[in-house]
């Protein structure tokens, strides 16, 4: 299945969410004491969202960015500020349905690709209603 935006959300950046950052490095090992190695905290939101009222969060269905590490029910945090840039992740309009690619410019050509070989990139070609509708700048991956 394409991926595709399955429910947009904008942005709250009213509320601060800073939570605990420790230092150094997790490892997979034997646990330890974590309070003895708390550096500061951290804002989800300013790490998060640089231009509050242009960013919105998508959530996504479908398989074809799994190779981007985007899965399905995955969030994106999407800045419509952005200029769309050569093999950026973009949220696009395509014939009026919103869709999740990599953005690839090969001279005054524009194609739309997928991170999973089993679909082929599509070309945007005149008469195809296409619109970039945002770059994908971070992703929230629920385990």
């Amino acid at each position: 299945m394409v991926t595709k935006v399955r429910t947009i959300y904008k942005a709250e950046t009213a509320v601060v969410c800073k939570r605990p950052l420790f230092m150094g490095k997790v490892t997979a090992g034997f646990p330890s004491p974590a309070d003895d190695y708390v550096e500061g905290s951290i804002d989800l939101n300013a790490l998060l969202i640089k231009h509050p009222a242009a960013t919105f969060f998508v959530r996504v269905t479908g398989d074809s960015m799994i190779g981007a590490g985007i899965l399905p029910d995955d969030i994106l945090v999407v800045d419509r500020s952005l200029e769309p840039a050569d093999r950026k992740v973009i949220i696009a309009v395509v014939n009026g349905d919103l869709t999740v690619k990599r953005f690839r410019r090969r001279g005054d050509r524009v194609f739309l690709e997928a991170e999973n070989d089993a679909y082929a990139p599509m070309e945007m070609k005149a008469g195809i209603n296409f619109q970039v509708w945002g770059v994908v700048t971070s992703v929230v991956h629920l385990m």
